[in-house]
């Protein structure tokens, strides 16, 4: 009987991260929830039925660290790493010269110290198996700039760039990395956005299927990356947009 597989999912409680945990747990893999949120005294999981929650910061090396370890020590071995956790930024994260450089710098914190940290934790488990795949939560943003999102963006076109570097160095390991890239989602990250009828209509009115994604959708592409059956794919982006990159 085959050892069932492993995934890491970064930001794994609320929207994107809840939906790609929940999926990949009905696709028969065990899985480990990180998230900063996870309170003091939540019972850990771990079974067929539910994850093994761990707290952590994806932005502190010895969070990541000690996180990484739990889950090595729990499951013995990590198959899969997905980095979902991610910010857009305040409403003050807008032009280039009004976002404030603090804003500027918790937001790539997020979303490139993240991806880079934790996929440094998890690389010696994946050399010592020589196998393995990272797959990070980009955006259709860093594949065409969002307006007045200067750090959002610049940061999601840094973790489609990661993620070929990741790719390209570790392939002859047997370690793969891809990125998937959403248009909207709705998510409690959007929802202050989308929860007004003006704005949704015009976001929606730019997507040509009309309507903005659901996170079991987003869920879906990466569900297909974790089950191994694209093995010859690797440093490539999935986008999942409803077509909003074809214009």
């Amino acid at each position: 009987m085959h050892e069932r597989r492993v995934a890491v999912v970064t930001g794994a409680l609320s929207g994107i991260g809840e939906a790609i945990t929940s999926r990949l747990l009905d696709d028969g893999m065990r899985v480990a929830a990180l998230d900063l949120s996870v309170p003091p005294g939540m019972p850990p999981g771990g079974s067929a039925a539910e994850p093994l929650t761990v707290y952590a910061d994806v932005t502190d090396p010895t969070s990541v660290e000690h996180a990484i370890r739990a889950v090595s020590e729990r499951f013995g071995r990590v198959d899969v790493l997905i980095n979902n956790a991610g910010i857009s930024g305040s409403a003050e994260a807008t032009d280039c010269h009004t976002t404030p450089v603090d804003e500027w710098e918790r937001v790539l914190a997020v979303n490139v110290r993240g991806p880079f940290l934790c996929t440094r934790a998890v690389l010696p488990h994946m050399l010592q198996r020589r196998d393995g795949h990272v797959i990070t939560i980009a955006s259709a943003a860093g594949m065409v700039a969002f307006p007045r999102r200067c750090a959002y963006t610049t940061s999601k076109g840094a973790a489609i760039q990661f993620t070929k570097s990741i790719a390209l160095d570790y392939a002859q390991y047997g370690i793969r990395a891809n990125a998937v890239c959403p248009g909207m989602v709705e998510t409690p990250m959007t929802r202050w956005r989308l929860n007004q009828p003006a704005l949704r209509s015009a976001i929606e009115a730019e997507i040509p299927m009309g309507r903005v994604a659901q996170p079991d959708e987003i869920a879906d592409a990466v569900a297909v990356l974790a089950s191994n059956s694209l093995s010859y794919m690797t440093g490539q982006t999935i986008v999942v947009d409803g077509g909003w990159t074809v214009h």
